[in-house]
């Protein structure tokens, strides 16, 4: 990575800057590691905050921020960051009626002020997700979903649930779809077939869960291609993955915020149905034509027995 050669900083962007940074996580030494970890976590900081005051809270020296730039070709880490302060000085776009609508639904108490807290951030973790992503990366992992053997959808936990959902609506268009584990099963369990053919979609958020990142490894062991979700770019499972996507989960509640999640796997949906072939469609029509014909769905008809 030292010999890493870099173009002039003013035309590496923030995002090109922590994408080097990121691909450079596996061949890190630890303290390098916890530098670029803090840094990949909390990407506003680089710009505003001095080094001193970055390094005091990611828990290293100065020194290793530099070390940590230089890994991925900067000379040292105010040429790394430089890209974060041009882009504080070009500006965000603002919102300022949403930002008057928040104060508004505080005003009343300290339930509306929660009422409001958790309105910013489901709307900041679906922000975030989408200027994180874009339609070409989305699409690049709905071709890899489409043309796999068999796709493997993992989620436990809380993304369990989340993980069968979308296996489940998949494979109306596209039937190599499943979800694991199955019940009484562990992650790798699942995977014993996996192979260069197939792709294992795989999502855990802090704490990591353990079975899912050695199901990662299997996979990637055996040549599987991975599109890794969670909600760091240091997260365990992203190191290896072909396709990643950060999926932001702030929350001023205890538990994990999924509405940037549940937005992910409707977008990455929509995008494998419009990927798969004409006959995806006529699957769907299908699934639904039958379940009116056995009578599944309640209709007016109901009323009148």
């Amino acid at each position: 990575m030292n010999n890493m050669i870099v173009p002039n900083p003013s035309s590496v962007s923030a995002d090109e800057a922590l994408a080097r940074l990121t691909e450079s996580l596996g061949e890190l030494t630890p303290e390098l590691h916890k530098a670029a970890a803090y840094i990949l976590e909390n990407p506003n900081e680089i710009g505003v905050s001095s080094v001193r005051e970055i390094a005091r809270a990611a828990n290293v020296k100065p020194n290793t921020l530099v070390r940590m730039a230089r890994t991925v070709g900067f000379d040292g880490f105010e040429e790394f960051r430089q890209p974060f302060r041009d882009e504080i000085r070009q500006g965000r776009d603002s919102f300022p009626d949403r930002a008057r609508w928040l104060q508004s639904l505080s005003k009343g108490g300290k339930l509306s002020g929660l009422y409001a807290d958790m309105a910013a951030a489901a709307i900041e973790n679906i922000e975030n997700f989408y200027s994180s992503a874009d339609a070409e990366r989305m699409k690049a992992a709905a071709d890899d979903i489409v043309k796999a053997r068999t796709t493997y959808v993992l989620g436990v936990g809380i993304a369990n649930a989340f993980a069968r959902n979308f296996a489940y609506l998949a494979s109306m268009a596209v039937a190599t779809i499943t979800a694991i584990p199955s019940d009484g099963s562990l992650p790798v369990d699942g995977l014993l077939q996996v192979g260069r053919e197939d792709v294992l979609m795989a999502m855990t958020f802090k704490p990591y869960r353990r079975e899912v990142v050695e199901a990662v490894d299997m996979a990637a062991a055996k040549g599987a291609t991975i599109i890794g979700l969670s909600d760091s770019p240091a997260a365990p499972i992203l190191g290896g993955a072909a396709h990643r996507f950060i999926v932001p989960t702030e929350t001023p509640q205890f538990f994990t915020s999924t509405v940037a999640l549940a937005a992910f796997l409707e977008t990455l949906m929509a995008f494998v149905v419009a990927d798969a072939d004409d006959a995806a469609i006529a699957n769907i029509e299908r699934f639904h034509e039958r379940r009116h014909e056995l009578g599944i769905y309640w209709s007016e008809e109901d009323l009148r027995r």
